[in-house]
């Protein structure tokens, strides 16, 4: 069959200048001809597949979407049942589905990039040469504005250069910019063949001229591929360009190759800012001799640049005081980059300063447990040392799977000596929680086992289960816990230990008063929280967090008014502001209650007192910050029964406690009602529709199956 020739008419409008005209016609008769080519290699193969492997029947043709395509069908696979008409095989198999949407489809994209690549230092439809350091580079005006926000504004903005035939780039070098420009025209760069002081200045370049995708592609580049030598270098870059994500990674590999970067070349081409920002690192753990001498080395190297000021600020850095007598008066003083006063100064405070006023370094190891002997850890006091850094914690009873000490004033409690001197914010340690029993306890630590800091004081309060405890970022090197109390016997044990910088989790917690004030919700099982008293179907539904799957039966915890409490206990002592119950509400029923807080169960506070009030559904209860261990919710009033009944519990309260909407019209609500059944207490009492009694329900307090 002839093929049909169709002739392909472009419309150009007069006013368009002859330089468009050509590269419109560049474009559309290159995409003919690869069309073409395509059609007819895909025609011949398709010939010789068929010729082999099929034996060809009548044509056919069917109508689809108003065009017309042609269809064989193979021997047999005509249906004639309708009166010898010839129609398609109406049951189509998925490969033959898939094979004609494929032809419906044309995906051509690649010949299009592929024309366009072919621009690339190519003068033919050139309107504008970029010159770099003298060297001519030809390119089109068009390809670059639409690839860039810089090019569009320098090329079509109004500017000069809108109107130069050739354009001057100052910021870059002639194989950097060629690098970028290819990637212009092409969208690729191959950096495994590029040297890293190329790839960065291709990321500076990428920053300027605005190509966000290739400067966010180079900047896991480096990430993946910091080192000793280009990790200064990429530093530099990523803090002038303000690539948080870049500029911590090379300051966190910095402080783990400190010494290695001290004595590299690139560290001398640090800026003074730059240089001074790494130095001021407690995580620069490295020995002050060592700093000393690369600052050294820095100044000498940089000392026709920089005036007498920098040198002052630079040498500042260096922590004096760590450093050894020795080292004082034999290396630091025969610099003479040092004046005398300075290295007196430096003498006294290491002579009369307690070891946990001198700002030592450490190392800093984010999210990684230290206290294992795989980081050089190891349990120095305690009686069944090995049990504490590597047992199994869910396999413990009195006599294994614990570290442990007598609780007395002779005995110095368990000490735990790290592999370096590291800097710590987080301490998880698990007590025995065999049974309800409750511990209290302190935490010291040490640089040299002789000035001891007391980090965590919990020997007032009761804990149980897992501690998770944060103190404010320092160094140290021995950790000592010290127990001080156990309500069931005089022997304080721990399970597992450990420690760490967590970065992770640090934005869910503050610190007031050496103690943890949570965001999040630590009234649940997941925290270690405990129902002591109160009867419920299910141990611990009060702290499941489900707040909706409730009914007449289950899904509560309550108690009997005029006797007994609901009871919880925390894992450990927060510091809280604010609390939220839900009371049970599914019909319209009012309580009164009032709600106390404790941290050792001898002495209570009344936090919130709504005895006098008749309320309903939830509650927000907002009160002073203080330390809080038990919460005690007493009821005193329902309009339907004798039987207090609260489904959830959550400290802090997990809603925004400066919208007050709900609250007040909560409250509201509670003043109505207050009055209505003040007017008849007790006609609303015989009417209302009571639930089931709790007979029959199970305490969860310690003595489990009593049927109240």
């Amino acid at each position: 069959m002839p093929v049909a020739r169709t002739r392909l008419v472009v419309h150009v409008p007069s006013r368009r200048c002859s330089m468009c005209l050509a590269l419109c016609t560049f474009v559309v008769r290159s995409l003919v001809r690869q069309q073409r080519k395509n059609y007819h290699q895909h025609h011949l193969r398709n010939l010789n597949l068929n010729s082999e492997k099929m034996t060809y029947g009548p044509l056919f043709y069917t109508h689809r979407s108003g065009a017309m395509s042609g269809q064989h069908l193979a021997d047999g696979a005509v249906d004639t049942s309708n009166g010898g008409n010839h129609s398609p095989v109406d049951t189509k198999s998925p490969t033959s589905i898939e094979k004609q949407h494929s032809y419906e489809q044309i995906d051509h994209a690649h010949f299009l990039a592929n024309d366009i690549g072919t621009l690339y230092l190519n003068d033919r439809f050139s309107d504008v040469v970029l010159v770099v350091n003298g060297e001519r580079f030809h390119a089109h005006r068009v390809v670059l504005a639409s690839r860039s926000d810089y090019f569009r504004a320098l090329l079509y903005g109004g500017l000069k250069e809108s109107h130069q035939p050739e354009v001057v780039i100052t910021e870059a070098s002639i194989n950097s910019f060629k690098k970028l420009l290819e990637y212009i025209y092409s969208g690729r760069m191959n950096l495994s063949i590029l040297k890293d002081e190329v790839i960065l200045e291709i990321f500076s370049l990428s920053n300027l001229f605005g190509f966000t995708n290739l400067e966010l592609s180079l900047c896991k580049y480096l990430r993946s591929n910091i080192n000793v030598y280009n990790v200064c270098s990429m530093f530099a870059a990523a803090r002038l360009y303000q690539h948080k994500e870049l500029v911590t990674e090379a300051l966190n590999f910095i402080d783990y190759h400190a010494l290695e970067v001290l004595q590299s070349e690139a560290f001398l081409s640090l800026s003074s800012e730059a240089l001074q920002e790494v130095l001021n690192r407690d995580s620069l753990y490295a020995y002050e001799l060592d700093i000393f001498r690369a600052v050294c080395r820095w100044i000498k190297a940089n000392q026709d640049d920089e005036d007498p000021e920098v040198k002052i600020k630079v040498l500042s850095a260096v922590r004096y005081p760590l450093m050894s007598l020795d080292e004082l008066l034999s290396v630091v003083r025969e610099s003479q980059l040092v004046s005398s006063d300075n290295i007196l100064d430096a003498i006294q405070l290491r002579n009369t300063l307690p070891s946990h006023k001198l700002k030592f370094r450490g190392q800093l190891k984010p999210n990684l447990n230290i206290a294992h002997p795989s980081q050089g850890a190891q349990v120095m006091q305690g009686e069944m040392r090995s049990a504490l850094l590597e047992s199994d914690s869910s396999g413990h009873d009195h006599e294994r799977g614990c570290t442990r000490h007598l609780i007395n004033e002779s005995d110095s409690g368990i000490m735990i000596k790290l592999g370096h001197p590291s800097i710590i914010n987080y301490i998880k340690m698990q007590l025995w929680d065999k049974d309800l029993r409750s511990y209290s306890y302190y935490i010291e630590v040490s640089m040299d086992q002789h000035d001891w800091v007391r980090a965590i004081d919990h020997s007032n309060y009761y804990c149980r289960s897992t501690q998770r405890l944060w103190i404010h970022p320092r160094v140290v090197q021995y950790i000592r816990i010290v127990g001080t109390n156990n309500t069931v016997n005089k022997c304080f044990h721990t399970v597992s230990m450990e420690i760490m910088y967590n970065s992770e989790e640090m934005h869910l917690v503050d610190i007031e008063k050496g103690l943890v004030v949570p965001k999040f919700n630590v009234a649940t099982m997941a925290m270690n929280a405990i129902v002591i008293d109160g009867v419920s179907r299910c141990r611990n539904s009060l702290l499941d967090g489900n707040s909706k799957d409730y009914d007449w039966d289950c899904g509560y915890t309550c108690h009997q008014l005029g006797s007994g409490c609901i009871l919880v206990q925390l894992g450990q002592p927060y510091m809280l502001s604010s609390m939220r119950m839900l009371l049970w509400d599914c019909d319209d029923r009012y309580y009164s209650y009032y709600v106390e807080v404790s941290v050792n169960m001898w002495d209570w506070e009344l936090i919130v007192d709504k005895s006098k009030e008749l309320v309903q559904s939830w509650q927000l209860l907002k009160f002073n910050s203080r330390p809080v261990v038990f919460i005690r919710i007493t009821g005193t009033f329902n309009s339907a029964n004798e039987v207090f009944h609260c489904v959830h519990l959550e400290a802090p309260a997990q809603v925004p406690l400066d919208l007050n909407t709900d609250e007040v019209e909560q409250e509201i609500s509670n003043l109505q009602v207050t009055k209505k059944i003040n007017k008849n207490v007790s006609d609303d009492h015989e009417s209302m529709e009571t639930p089931p009694t709790i007979a029959g329900e199970t305490s969860t307090a310690a003595t489990d199956g009593l049927t109240v």
